[in-house]
């Protein structure tokens, strides 16, 4: 089922009164989205990309087409690389993120990525896996720079006469994530809250974490979504989301009552729904996140070893 609202097309699109996104399809591992936000010849940007060419890019076609407008503020959503790696080119604005993002920014270094590639040919299917998410990302030329503020809870920054309200929801898909709001124009930038027609992931929070940003959303009432993955969308968008999620969960309780272990399990569940979706092996990190939550267990599952669970069902489903 087609879930967006707008043409999912690379490159700039225009969602109105303002409004931009930066669209990568097909959305993903890695080919995430960004945002715009702009009043006046003033904007503030929602994330960077994975790379720092990707990023440069962006920036040139939001200049090619907004000329004179000047970025003064970027807000990263949340830690993970593909909605950071770039800011190091936003020399001069404010970086803002939550206190959480900005900590777990620390542990997240483009540095091992390139280390990792480079062994990938000797890593068997977890390399060939690895690769083929990743491969494509330059992450040699990353100098991400700190954050220059924090904020926990919730903030607000004004672009011209807009107010954009920042309000953290972690722990969800990690644990500082940030919902971007512009009220008057009736549009939300989710990051990685909402991945459109694509498999979600998980690394920090629980589905019932999750739900609850997405409330949070829903209370909004947005004419416009523009998700960390995917296309731009609107409330649809989420009620699938919340669909998959729910549907997932009663199936872990399920397959976590019959004990069976997370390779298992993940075949075991049904996921016709969504068939057309990407990235269907990351089923087995949402299973990790339910196991966790029903085995009361705060420490997270080595990513190490769900790339390899991830690796084994990506390469199963080739042959």
């Amino acid at each position: 089922m087609g879930l967006g609202t707008h043409p999912y097309v690379a490159g700039l699109c225009d969602v109105g009164q303002g409004s931009y996104a930066w669209l990568q399809p097909d959305g993903g591992w890695g080919w995430s989205n960004a945002g715009l936000i702009v009043d006046g010849d003033e904007a503030l940007l929602v994330d960077t990309l994975y790379d720092v060419p990707l990023t440069q890019t962006m920036l040139d076609g939001f200049e090619a087409a907004l000329p004179g407008v000047s970025i003064t503020t970027l807000v990263n959503t949340h830690s993970n690389g593909d909605h950071c790696n770039g800011n190091e080119l936003l020399d001069g604005a404010e970086i803002l993120t939550s206190v959480i993002a900005a900590e777990e920014m620390t542990r997240e270094n483009p540095a091992m990525m390139v280390g990792l590639l480079e062994a990938a040919p000797t890593m068997g299917v977890v390399g060939e896996f690895f690769q083929h998410c990743f491969g494509r990302f330059d992450f040699g030329g990353v100098h991400r720079p700190e954050p220059t503020s924090t904020f926990s809870g919730a903030t607000t920054r004004t672009v011209g006469d807009t107010v954009v309200d920042l309000v953290e929801v972690g722990p969800a898909h990690t644990g500082g994530d940030v919902l971007i709001h512009v009220a008057d124009r009736a549009t939300v930038f989710t990051g990685d809250i909402l991945f459109v027609e694509g498999h979600p992931i998980l690394w920090a929070g629980t589905i019932p974490d999750l739900l609850g940003a997405l409330d949070r959303i829903e209370a909004w009432q947005p004419d416009t979504i523009v998700p960390g993955h995917g296309p731009v969308t609107d409330l649809t968008g989420v009620r699938e989301i919340r669909a998959y999620y729910e549907h997932c969960h009663a199936e872990a309780r399920r397959c976590f009552d019959a004990e069976m272990d997370l390779a298992t399990a993940a075949a075991d569940v049904s996921l016709d729904r969504w068939a057309d979706w990407g990235e269907p092996e990351r089923i087995v990190t949402l299973l990790d996140t339910c196991y966790r939550e029903f085995e009361g267990r705060s420490e997270a599952t080595p990513m190490a070893e769900l790339f390899v669970l991830m690796a084994e069902r990506w390469a199963a489903a080739r042959t």
